[in-house]
């Protein structure tokens, strides 16, 4: 008989064994659908009731009765496969909860490791009666479902099933096998930990410590992450007990996140009975979380990399229209008095620090209230970034002269002498901040994922010296006034240069539209062009007004083309995300995803990790200068480097998690991976082809090395 016909056979022998299953056991009717039978496994959906009750919640659940050596999988499925997915449709005012999955096995095949269950599971999910539910009327529910049965083999199923339940005064339950499937999953059920549970990272790898003195009768633990990739699956979990707690020593994923580190521990005693507990471990006594790429920076150390970015932020792009601003203010105090630049410099370094401060402290406050947000996040949100380009559009236009109103807000108009120019210097730092948070400085990154990692009074003194380094070269004149000498002597030409400088603003302001329609599409750019031309109306009209000495007419004009903006942005935010997957610049790129990243690894394949955003500025002349260019892109080909790009111009949670995990809260990030599996190396925030080629060629050098070591 060949291996063909054994094969056959085997499969009717199984499909024979559950139909025999299925014979002998009593009806379940009405708490059993039908059955979606196969040869690897008979589905059916079961209610752990024969009738509900009006008001009173009861639990349905996919029951998945299995032939032997297959197998169906959990929530995170370990190395291969998938988890089921069902679909309830429930009467009118019903409600469902989510699948409450059992405690899954390791399910070993070949070189990889599978979560899931053998045999016979139910996925239970509660269901909610309404409380207006007539007795005597019938509770139907229909369902569709897919699963994954493997062996050395996967096949995937589905099924759709119906269950007809009565109404009655009080609920019946079950009985018969749909109640001992119900009973035996509960004996699965995850109950939360009663101990301490804390996660500690290293080079080598990650130790689980179960704080606690009862654990002398377990004989073995195990640790089931709820994300994938968090641990190697298929690695050995190495279990240690004494008399102050049980530690398990596992080698740490290819996509591991401190931020996203709960799971499952289970525990067997010497009977061979396991027990799951639910556990979110914390990282250390203050729980925060270890790298597994950087570390803390010490506070001297975290702050000079802040002044150092801070300063190096004024070279940036983001802040030339700021700096266009302040150069008419710089150009009118030369040949002023030394104490009005003083006032001044202290006034834009007192808006600088004040910006920081309050960008600090929302981000503390959201990190407080559970939130995941990193530098430049405020540029996430769509109704930001057209405020920010109206703003900078009507800046422009007083530049350009289109009218006179509100100059010493930005710091561009007259009098600077004056209170209202103090103000204006204090209001230009402020804008300085903001316009500054798309761009990233060298030095930055690590001083921002140092602050936002550390307690609030470090963080913010981390904020404070990035503020100071932002305005130093303005403080430095106004702490030494003879500097102002070097600059020209007031004069007609400054009339020109002021409206010379608006065109920054205007450039500005288009850049801020392109990555509107990145984040609303063309609704949004067709909505904000509406607010554009309205502002540009308003200032003409403005100016008209102005020069006929009617003054009210401009204050009723302002307060309509206020409300007119406010509404076109509130209709802005309804507006839904283009699809970001299909917005990457090249056929060769992949869109990011930590499970690809964790493929590609496994695959054996070097990876380049792009994080990036349409608003952040470094990003785009980084690609475009660098990582577009045919020598690097070449190289990449060459040497079989995946690039997985990773756009975060709207809110992302899982780029997020990748950035938090390096200690990271802002793009750009460039991660490269060799493809020998060691720690990915961290490339410099601003790119240069020298800089990109050598890692590229250097982690290949290191991972022939190793293979070769290896053969």
């Amino acid at each position: 008989m060949t291996m063909k016909h054994l094969a056959v056979v085997r499969s009717l022998l199984a499909a024979s064994a559950l139909a025999a299953a299925m014979l002998a056991s009593p009806e379940a009717l009405p708490a059993e659908s039908a059955a979606q039978t196969s040869p690897r496994a008979t589905v059916t959906l079961v209610a752990d009731v024969d009738s509900v009750a009006p008001g009173r919640a009861f639990r349905v659940g996919l029951r998945q009765r299995l032939a032997p050596h297959w197998h169906t999988y959990w929530k995170n499925p370990g190395d291969a496969g998938a988890p089921p997915n069902i679909t309830l449709d429930l009467p009118k005012d019903a409600k469902a909860g989510g699948i409450v999955w059992p405690g899954p096995d390791r399910i070993p095949v070949g070189p990889v490791l599978n979560f899931g269950y053998e045999k016979e599971i139910v996925l239970p999910i509660t269901v909610e009666v309404p409380q207006a539910l007539e007795e005597g009327r019938t509770f139907t529910i229909a369902a569709d479902a897919n699963w994954l049965v493997c062996e050395k083999e996967c096949i995937p199923e589905k099924g759709s099933f119906r269950l007809d339940l009565p109404v009655e005064h009080a609920a019946r339950p079950a009985t018969g096998g749909v109640a001992t499937a119900f009973a035996a999953t509960d004996e699965r059920r995850p109950q939360p930990s009663p101990w301490p549970v804390s996660l500690a990272s290293d080079a080598k790898g990650l130790t689980l410590r179960i704080e606690g003195s009862d654990f002398a009768a377990v004989k073995s633990a195990v640790f089931y992450p709820d994300e994938w990739g968090m641990i190697v699956h298929a690695a050995p979990q190495a279990f240690r007990s004494d008399d102050k707690g049980l530690s398990l020593r596992m080698e740490k994923g290819p996509t591991f996140n401190p931020a996203a580190s709960a799971g499952l521990l289970a525990l067997t005693n010497a009977e061979g009975r396991t027990r799951w507990f639910e556990t979110t471990p914390a990282f250390g006594a203050t729980g925060a979380a270890p790298s597994p790429a950087t570390s803390l920076l010490p506070l001297w150390q975290a702050a000079l990399f802040a002044l150092l970015g801070g300063l190096i932020l004024n070279l940036m792009p983001c802040v030339f229209p700021v700096l266009a601003v302040k150069a008419t203010s710089l150009a009118k105090l030369s040949g002023g008095a030394p104490r009005e630049l003083r006032l001044s410099g202290l006034f834009y370094t007192l808006g600088v620090i004040a910006a920081f401060l309050a960008l600090a402290l929302a981000l503390l406050a959201i990190r407080a209230a559970g939130g995941a947000v990193g530098w430049g996040f405020q540029f996430q949100s769509p109704l930001f970034v057209v405020a920010m380009s109206w703003l900078l559009l009507a800046i422009g236009l007083n530049l350009s002269g289109a009218f006179e109103f509100g100059t010493s807000l930005v710091g561009a108009g007259q009098g600077l002498a004056g209170r209202s120019g103090h103000a204006g210097s204090f209001f230009s730092g402020l804008l300085a901040v903001v316009v500054a948070t798309p761009c990233t400085a060298p030095f930055m990154g690590a001083a921002l994922g140092s602050a936002l990692a550390a307690p609030a009074a470090t963080c913010l003194a981390i904020f404070v010296a990035m503020g100071f380094g932002l305005a130093l070269p303005y403080t430095l004149l106004g702490i030494f006034p003879a500097l102002a000498r070097l600059l020209p002597r007031p004069g007609a030409w400054m009339l020109r240069l002021r409206q010379a400088l608006a065109f920054p603003m205007y450039a500005s302001a288009a850049w801020l539209l392109w990555v509107l329609t990145r984040q609303t599409g063309e609704q949004g750019l067709r909505l904000a062009l509406t607010g554009a031309l309205a502002i540009g109306f308003f200032a003409w009209l403005h100016g008209l007004m102005r020069e006929a000495g009617r003054v009210w007419w401009p204050r009723g004009l302002a307060l309509a083309c206020i409300a007119g903006l406010v509404a076109l942005a509130l209709a802005l935010q309804t507006l839904p995300a283009p699809d970001v997957a299909a917005t990457t610049a090249s056929s060769n790129d992949e869109h990011f995803s930590a499970q690809r990243l964790a493929e590609l690894r496994r695959a054996g394949r070097p990876v380049f990790v792009n994080m990036t955003a349409a608003w952040c500025i470094t990003c785009l002349v980084n690609e475009r200068t660098t990582l577009s260019s045919p020598e690097v892109r070449q190289t990449m080909r060459r040497l079989g480097v995946a690039y997985l790009k990773g756009d975060w111009t709207n809110q992302n949670p899982e780029i997020t998690a990748y950035l938090q995990s390096f200690r990271r809260d802002g793009v750009p990030f460039y991660a490269f991976y060799p493809a020998n599996g060691a720690e990915p190396a961290i490339l410099p925030s601003v790119l240069t082809h020298a800089i990109v080629l050598e890692e590229i060629q250097r982690g290949s050098r290191v991972a022939s090395v190793a293979l070769s070591a290896s053969r």
